[in-house]
Formats: C-alpha cells, sequence, structure tokens
C-alpha cells in the first residue's frame, strides 16, 4: 500500500463546504473512503460543534486505519475496531501534538494542511494550566467521555455507511462487551459545581467589579445569566445559525418573562426569567444607555463586542472575561482565610455555573420546571443535580468514629 502522511484531511466547515479540490496524494480506495467520510461529516453543516466533534474523530481512525490496521473502511471488522479503541487510549508520541492547531492554514491566498496538526492533543485540568505544569506527550490521556463519543461517533458513521449500500454490517454493533472500556458509574456521578459560599462571594465580585468600573456591567450581566438561565457559553455567542439578541428576552400574552435561545443539537427552548435575572436585565440595558426592557424583536447584540459591530462570536473571549472575575474572587476569599474553598475555585470552568444553577433549583422548583428550562432532553439527566440524598448520606456519615469511646480516655 502506498505511504501515506499523517496529515489533516479536513477543513474547518466553513472552508469544507466550498472545498472544491480533494486531497492529490490519497490512492484511489482511500479517497473512496475520504469521500464518504467528507459525505458523513458535510450532513452536520447545520451543527458546527458536532461537525468538529466527528471530524476528530474519523480523521484520526481514517489515519489509523491505514496507518496502522492497514485496512479500508470496508475491510474493518469488529477485532479492527477494539485495536483502536486500545490504540487510541497509548497513541505513539508521534502523533500527539501539545496544543490545538488548525487543521488548514492560509498560504500564499491558498488553504494548505497544517503541518504541525496531530490527532490527539494534550490536555491539561484548568489547575494545573494555572500552575504553570509543563506539557508532555506522555500527559496525554484519553477520558472515558472521550472514549464514548468515539463509540459514538464511528457507530453512527458506519449505519450511515450501511443506509449508503457502501457495506452491510456495522464493527460497532459486534462489540458485546462494551463495559470493559468503561468505568461503571455511580448511582450520584459527582456534579462540577460552585458551594453556596464560593457563588456568593462570585456574585458580589462581580458586583463590586461592575461598581468600580462601568464596562464589567457586561461580566456582571453574562455570570447572572449563565447562573440564572443555566445558559451554556455557546448560548452566548454568535453563531452561523443563531445570534443571541436583546429581542430574545420576551413577554408573552400573560405578561410573563421568558428568554428564547438556541441550544446543544441546534434545539430552541425558552427559560423561565425570574425577577432578579429581569432586574439584572434592566441593570446591563441602563449601563448600556438602553430603555430598561427591551422592545419586541429588539435585534440589539446580547452581548456586543468591546469595538465596532455586533455580538461577541468567540466563547474563549467571554471565557477569559468571566475568569478575571473567577481570579478576585479567589483572592478575596483568600484575603479572608478561605483557602479550601479558593482553591477548589481554582478548577471551576465557566461551565459549573449553569451546573451550579440547575443545582441550586433543583431543590426548591419541580424537577420537571428544571429539566425543560435546562434544555435537559429528559428527567434522568436533571436528577443528577438532586444532592439532598448525598447531603445527608454524607451528614451521617461524618458521625462514624476511628476509636472506640474508652480508649479516647487513655
Amino acid at each position: 500500500m502506498p505511504k501515506q502522511t499523517l496529515i489533516p484531511l479536513f477543513d474547518s466547515l466553513s472552508y469544507e463546504l466550498d472545498r472544491k479540490i480533494e486531497p492529490t496524494h490519497l490512492p484511489p480506495m482511500q479517497k473512496k473512503d475520504y469521500q464518504k467520510i467528507r459525505e458523513f461529516l458535510l450532513n452536520y453543516r447545520g451543527s458546527e460543534g458536532t461537525y468538529n466533534a466527528y471530524r476528530r474523530d474519523l480523521e484520526r481512525f481514517f489515519h489509523w486505519s491505514y496507518l496502522k490496521a492497514k485496512k479500508t473502511l470496508l475491510e474493518i471488522k469488529r477485532q479492527d475496531v477494539e485495536n483502536y479503541l486500545e490504540f487510541c487510549q497509548k497513541p505513539p508520541k508521534s502523533w500527539i501534538g501539545l496544543k490545538h492547531t488548525p487543521h488548514f492554514i492560509n498560504v500564499n491566498a491558498q488553504r494548505i494542511p497544517n503541518k504541525k496538526w496531530k490527532p490527539f492533543v494534550v490536555t491539561l485540568s484548568k489547575l494545573d494550566i494555572k500552575k504553570e505544569k509543563t506539557l508532555k506527550t506522555e500527559d496525554h490521556q484519553l477520558s472515558q467521555n472521550s472514549l464514548k463519543e468515539i463509540f459514538t461517533t464511528l457507530g453512527s458513521f458506519y449505519n450511515f455507511l450501511i443506509q449508503e449500500n457502501y457495506l452491510d454490517k456495522n464493527p460497532i454493533l459486534q462489540i458485546r462487551q462494551k463495559s470493559k472500556y468503561f468505568t461503571k458509574k455511580t448511582k450520584h456521578a459527582i456534579i462540577r459545581r460552585l458551594s453556596e459560599l464560593q457563588w456568593g462571594y462570585l456574585i458580589e465580585t462581580a458586583e463590586f467589579m461592575a461598581k468600580e468600573n462601568k464596562t464589567h456591567e457586561r461580566t456582571l450581566f453574562m455570570i447572572s445569566v449563565l447562573y440564572g438561565l443555566y445558559l451554556r457559553i455557546s448560548e452566548l455567542t454568535e453563531t452561523k445559525r443563531w445570534t443571541p439578541t436583546m429581542g430574545d428576552f420576551f413577554r408573552d400574552a400573560d405578561n410573563l418573562w421568558w428568554f428564547k435561545t438556541n441550544g446543544k443539537g441546534n434545539k430552541e427552548r425558552i427559560i423561565t426569567v425570574s425577577t432578579e435575572i429581569l432586574n439584572a436585565l434592566k441593570r446591563y440595558r441602563k449601563s448600556l444607555g438602553l430603555t430598561p426592557l427591551p422592545a419586541l424583536n429588539e435585534k440589539t447584540p446580547l452581548i456586543a463586542k468591546d469595538h465596532g459591530s455586533g455580538a461577541i462570536s468567540s466563547t474563549r473571549y467571554i471565557r477569559k472575561l468571566v475568569q478575571v472575575c473567577y481570579d478576585k474572587t479567589i483572592e478575596r476569599l483568600r484575603f479572608d482565610n478561605l483557602n479550601d474553598e479558593a482553591e477548589q475555585l481554582m478548577s471551576a470552568t465557566v461551565h459549573w455555573l449553569r451546573h451550579t444553577g440547575i443545582s441550586d433549583d433543583v431543590k426548591i422548583r419541580p424537577r420537571e420546571h428544571v429539566r425543560d428550562d435546562a434544555g435537559h432532553s429528559s428527567s434522568a439527566i436533571t436528577d443528577k443535580y438532586i444532592d439532598i440524598e448525598l447531603r445527608e448520606r454524607h451528614q451521617s456519615g461524618k458521625r462514624k468514629k476511628l476509636k472506640p469511646e474508652w480508649l479516647k480516655n487513655n
């Protein structure tokens, strides 16, 4: 089989949609597999996040099938897939990068494959990054979620190939002992969230920042809605399919306020707007010189850019803004000698605000209401946030003794 180099094959969605030229270095059978993967990926042109996730998994699989298994997609069997899963858990160093790089770059007005691209990338925890831990290829570790995503992607892709009459069996479905790849979860998965104390300090810090500098009114508003509306960070940013605007806050015929968003899986939903979130909106709009409440179908960006017109489209930039507030909160906690709380907060991400809002509300609201506002597909997902039983269990466990009473007197 002709030698194949380890280079990216599929560009970002916007470029891939307009792409006319196929890779020239692929032999005929590889080109056929490449075309099928591309067809499958472009089925997800309406969801860039899904496209990117599937591109990552299928690009890895394509390279492995030819470079390691030396087989076409038609020749892959159940045992090959199991070999691939083991390979993903410990790929060679030459396949691992130390940072995320674009698949393609512009050179002399042309899109060319990026030679620095690698199929796998080392990821460190936020705490390790803050502590400036040095990245090494040996630190690469495939999480349980990543392994599940591989199963999902390959399963969907092979079903597509069957529907296209490209093959007649799905090797993923033939793996009978999938349980050996996954750690069985406990009944109560740990939800990454802020403690009541941490959340109180955080929202108070955001208020202090806004009082000192008017530009931080935006940060205060973002933190308020990420918690109070259970928003994902992607639901605050402009995408090709959705631009959050002030008009997404609306009042119905019963004079009730709602917020409309387009979330995970390109699903639209409306979220209950509490009195305090409505007050937060009024405060934010006042800082922008707007009327207290938005007009019907108002197109003002919900989270505007610092300079120029339009909405923020970078989730990374929103993370940066929120992180400033996290860092100042950590400083305040340490100043008040709450070092354990400060240390734990160092690991927190923006998404923890959504988890915290859901966890706090599920104690006082009907779970079906929280489920619908959060956009959960089932109540079982919402149930994961109910930790009252965990608290009671821990409270009883705290009283367990190591030494008998008579020994303590000696």
